[in-house]
């Protein structure tokens, strides 16, 4: 059973009108909201092709199901909205190990017995309020520093960053239900750019890559690249492209990339289920993709 036909769709973000002509120092004009834009109306599209049953399916974020996701995504929503959050669950699952953990978890589970259809309105209702909010603010309030998951940023940098995590849980959401999309566009390129990132990070500091050494990440799928990174004066950083042959080489496509960065396959599955190849220097390859997950 598919979600209710007759049920009245809450209103669509892209019904918002865009200021035709706003000015330049306006949230209507910066990107980042655009990409929000685009990547809340993906998810919203997906959901509403899922039958009833696909809402209860695991997804690799553990103890998390597909609905329990879109919950998550509401809760952050909310949260930057200023929304009171639900009280805490007296018991936390295994899989919470932190306050943000804590607080994450009380919006999933004070979901659980939403209707699947009032679930998708919510969402739909709270980022619209959020792209409301965001298009009305002038421009140098996204100047301005504040916390966010990747320290104190420009508040514009710490929206990239939610592209980038609504991203993912979309992935997520598709991975589970066995409907890939959206790999390709503005926001899947800010995603894998952003994981890209961390690679040096990765090779550097988690493998401990030797000095003059160089691993090359080679991506199919949606997004064909090679990802360079080499080992100069102690430190691991990205380079545009090499003039010899790389001292470890990582083949796979890009969904295997971004899962391993983001804590959703290890390096050993991957590896084991014929997802990643390693060439050149195993033992420093092997160290590479082991370590590849920066974010969880």
């Amino acid at each position: 059973m598919k979600l209710s036909a007759e049920a009245a769709p809450a209103p669509k973000r892209a019904d918002i009108p865009a200021r035709e002509e706003a000015a330049v120092t306006t949230g209507a004009d910066e990107p980042v909201v655009r990409l929000l834009d685009e990547e809340w109306d993906a998810i919203v599209s997906l959901g509403r092709t899922l039958e009833l049953p696909e809402w209860d399916l695991p997804t690799e974020c553990p103890g998390w199901t597909v609905r329990d996701t879109l919950s998550h995504l509401i809760g952050t929503e909310r949260s930057l909205l200023g929304d009171p959050g639900p009280a805490r669950p007296e018991e936390m699952p295994d899989h919470v190990h932190n306050e943000v953990g804590a607080r994450n978890e009380a919006w999933v589970q004070a979901r659980r017995s939403t209707p699947v259809d009032a679930l998708l309105e919510e969402f739909n209702e709270v980022t619209t309020r959020r792209l409301e909010a965001l298009r009305s603010w002038p421009t140098v309030r996204f100047d301005q520093l504040g916390p966010s998951p990747v320290g104190e940023v420009p508040y514009r940098e710490f929206m990239r960053v939610r592209v980038m995590d609504c991203w993912v849980h979309e992935q997520d959401m598709r991975m589970a239900t066995g409907r890939p999309g959206h790999d390709t566009g503005e926001a899947a390129t800010l995603s894998l750019e952003r994981i890209a990132s961390a690679m040096p990070f990765v090779v550097g500091k988690k493998a401990g890559a030797p000095e003059g050494s160089s691993v090359r990440f080679e991506l199919g799928g949606g997004w064909r690249k090679h990802i360079d990174i080499v080992v100069r004066q102690g430190r691991a950083v990205a380079a545009d492209g090499l003039d010899h042959e790389p001292s470890a080489t990582l083949v796979m496509d890009a969904a295997t990339f971004w899962r391993l960065g983001c804590g959703r396959v290890t390096g050993e599955a991957a590896c084991a289920a014929g997802l990643v190849e390693l060439r050149g220097d195993d033992k420093l390859a092997s160290s590479v993709v082991t370590g590849m997950a920066f974010m969880i």
